[in-house]
């Protein structure tokens, strides 16, 4: 990760600043499929063998850290991937609800071709605004957005002068690093996410940083 090697990441923050380590889960199975489908709350499977590979090089990459705290997504292929982090640090994830992944409702499991195919009045109809138009039966982008804006204020608040790691989805993140930025919401899927990416926050005095976006580099190896 960029700055990793810096000794001031290898300590604890100043007292009134949080730093918050934002990764995405593992690869599954819905990932590695070509095209890949869409993955929401509703398909709950585990990491594949690649997943679980990434997994262990991002909590090495975390190891040299601090780590004061370790939340994940209430689905199992974010808690696989934070237990593969807090194993270093002898730390106890803790799973959060609103963390999950944006609900594609009845999209779940189709690629982007079908259901253009399939539903193209749908499909315009959703890229047309999805900021306040749900995927049908499920979320908007928007709605995301609210709940993780909400997790990620609680945390801050809760862990001044301390390093914490969260372990998120695609869609939520993109949309939370998008507020961040400046990005527009209907815009957040130009913010690239790969699988166990890290992003690394800054929050002192109510504004939050962003210092690294997508850093890779602790799963070159992988190819």
């Amino acid at each position: 990760m960029a700055g990793s090697a810096n000794t001031p990441l290898r300590s604890p923050p100043p007292a009134d600043t949080t730093r918050l380590f934002l990764a995405r889960h593992g690869s599954t199975a819905a990932n590695e499929r070509q095209p890949f489908v869409l993955q929401g709350c509703e398909i709950d499977g585990p990491l594949t063998e690649l997943g679980r590979m990434q997994s262990q090089l991002l909590g090495r990459a975390l190891a040299e850290f601090p780590i004061h705290a370790v939340y994940s997504s209430s689905l199992r292929r974010a808690r696989e991937t934070a237990e593969a982090i807090a194993a270093h640090h002898g730390l106890t994830v803790h799973a959060i609800h609103d963390l999950r992944e944006c609900s594609v409702g009845r999209w779940e499991g189709r690629d982007w071709a079908s259901i253009q195919r399939d539903d193209p009045e749908g499909y315009a109809r959703f890229f047309a605004d999805p900021v306040h138009t749900p995927h049908p039966g499920g979320e908007s982008y928007g709605d995301v957005l609210q709940r993780a804006k909400r997790v990620f204020d609680e945390l801050f608040a809760r862990h001044p002068g301390e390093n914490i790691v969260v372990v998120g989805h695609n869609m939520l993140n993109r949309a939370y690093l998008a507020e961040l930025v400046g990005v527009e919401l209907r815009h957040a899927r130009r913010l690239k996410q790969s699988n166990c990416c890290i992003n690394l926050l800054q929050h002192r005095a109510g504004i939050t940083e962003l210092v690294t976006l997508n850093s890779v580099l602790h799963l070159d190896h992988l190819g």
